[in-house]
């Protein structure tokens, strides 16, 4: 349990840490108002053209309902990818919408008719509990699959994920005793009371950047609450929820309670959302499909949604700064987990007076972060995740330089197979271009520079996003005016990425409603009740 949690608060540095420059370095072409120059290498010490062969089985490729792993009802099967080959490594059951009714109709019985929700509420956290001493148990494999199935460094998956996924579980385990209604005082001789009674099924949708994370946040709460669920696990990164679900029924959990599919948005998503089953539904992803989300609850049956969307974060270096710690700092805020990560730092706004020494530095951070087969030692950036986002990125890097931007390093594919590209600085960026705007989900960190802190609020906001902020400054008046100004869900102040269970993550505007984790994330899983009941000659009022 200590060594779980020092590994949890060692994210940052373990993820963000200057690494040795390897010999060798891959050339690209930078340019500077016009000029063309070269600038110097990646270190990649880890070779990947040979990765690393797993050394764990994949055995849960089936969809999980009612308590089994079954096929889906047309037989059909997708490929799920190694994103550090696009070799194939499983072929996965695709659930469509005849499988979304079985595993609603399991879950609605078991909420309706079966034990979980009828259990005593210490009896529910004792399966939590049980579930998180085997995901601990199984950590070794959880993180394999993660890295194979994701191309996240395996040393984040295990080190600093797996911790944090348990402890989340942990956490909500210990909510499940303490959720209680209140008795209200009323100005008529009445008895009020309110209970705080599960929602019934929830629908669930999880995205493919933190897969075994994501699953956490939404099925923890929501069977703390007492709730059955629907989840279904994103299409490129399937592997670890089923394993994660085989585990937790393992741990005492009844048949039905919780369903797994696996398959695609516009079929099995589609039907999930639109099912009139469903009670409530929990989505994170994309901007756009969770409007689409939003749009067929509200066609369906008026169901609650939960939303956690994308982001395109400020991260504000001020000219009181410590240079040397904001570049440190911002690296991790952008490149962490490839880029791939709804709350990246990805503008990254410098005081015009430090504008000049961080760009430089930034740039030499970029040219020596590890990039590699993702399972090897030392590693701090693996593959994207599929070639549909490996193509996305190298667009927008592209429009980056078509609009006027600066290209300071990277910018191309690394190796010759796999979805890996270049750590990539941008300098001279505007609040107008693509790069700045859009959110890339990538390793391309957008350098601004801004003059006062008026300015950066009003350009900070500017977005339609509020995902999240940082802000870097020795000076305590200006991380309070810029906490209060920012509209965003989190500001990090001198920190960045820092996901303690406790604390509550979502967005403002087109970033998402609804709040995960912490005491904030179970309202979404709860309706509350008022009971009235008349007092006959009440000794109290």
């Amino acid at each position: 349990m200590a060594a779980a949690a020092a590994a949890t608060r060692r994210i940052s540095s373990l993820l963000s840490r200057s690494l040795a420059a390897s010999p060798s370095f891959l050339l690209s072409r930078g340019r500077i108002s016009g000029v063309g120059r070269l600038v110097s290498g990646y270190s990649t010490a880890a070779a990947i053209e040979n990765p690393t062969t797993p050394s764990v089985q994949v055995n849960c490729t089936q969809l999980f309902i009612n308590g089994d792993f079954v096929d889906s009802a047309s037989g059909k099967t997708f490929p799920t990818y190694d994103p550090r080959t696009g070799d194939v490594i499983a072929h996965v059951a695709e659930a469509d919408a005849e499988d979304i009714d079985r595993a609603v109709s399991a879950a609605r019985k078991a909420f309706d008719e079966g034990p979980w929700p009828r259990m005593t509420a210490y009896e529910r956290s004792m399966v939590l509990f049980r579930f998180a001493d085997l995901l601990d148990k199984h950590a070794e494999e959880l993180a394999t699959l993660e890295t194979w199935d994701n191309g996240k460094p395996y040393e984040q998956a295990a080190n600093a994920e797996l911790p944090m996924i348990s402890r989340l579980i942990r956490y909500y385990a210990g909510w499940a005793d303490k959720i209680h209604g209140l008795t209200v005082p009323a100005d008529s001789p009445h008895h009020v009371q309110t209970l705080h009674e599960p929602i019934g099924v929830a629908g669930q949708i999880i995205p493919w950047n933190f897969p075994l994370l994501m699953f956490s946040w939404k099925i923890a709460p929501a069977l703390a609450c007492g709730n059955t669920v629907v989840l279904k696990t994103a299409e490129q990164t399937p592997l670890s929820a089923l394993y994660a679900t085989k585990l937790l029924h393992e741990a005492g959990l009844p048949p039905g309670v919780l369903n797994v599919v696996s398959g695609f948005g516009p079929t099995a998503g589609s039907a999930l959302c639109r099912h009139m089953q469903v009670d409530k539904l929990a989505f994170t992803g994309s901007t756009e499909t969770g409007k689409t989300v939003l749009e067929l609850a509200a066609r369906s049956n008026l169901k609650p949604v939960t939303l956690e969307l994308g982001g395109k974060s400020p991260f504000i270096i001020c000219k009181d700064a410590d240079v040397d710690k904001a570049v440190e700092l911002a690296h991790f805020a952008l490149f962490f987990n490839q880029g791939q990560c709804c709350c990246a730092g990805s503008r990254t706004y410098v005081h015009e007076s430090v504008y000049d020494e961080f760009l430089e530095k930034a740039k030499a951070r970029a040219l020596n972060r590890r990039v590699g087969d993702p399972f090897k030692a030392g590693i701090e950036q693996g593959p994207q995740v599929d070639l549909e986002q490996f193509e996305k990125i190298l667009r927008y890097i592209r429009s980056g330089i078509e609009s006027g931007a600066t290209l300071e390093t990277g910018g191309e594919r690394m190796g010759n197979k796999g979805y890996y590209i270049q750590p990539t600085v941008f300098s001279n960026v505007q609040d107008d271009m693509l790069i700045a705007k859009d959110e890339i989900f990538g390793p391309v960190q957008t350098i601004l520079k801004f003059k006062d802190i008026d300015e950066v609020i009003r350009r900070a906001n500017g977005s339609g996003y509020g995902l999240a902020a940082g802000v870097f400054t020795q000076d305590i008046d200006t991380a309070n005016t810029l906490s209060r100004a920012l509209k965003v869900g989190t500001v990090w102040v001198n920190c960045y990425n820092v996901f303690d269970a406790a604390v509550p993550f979502g967005g403002y505007k087109l970033s998402g409603q609804g709040r995960e984790k912490g005491i904030y994330s179970l309202s979404n899983y709860l309706q509350v009740k008022a009971v009235v009941t008349p007092l006959k000659n009440a000794a109290w009022m």
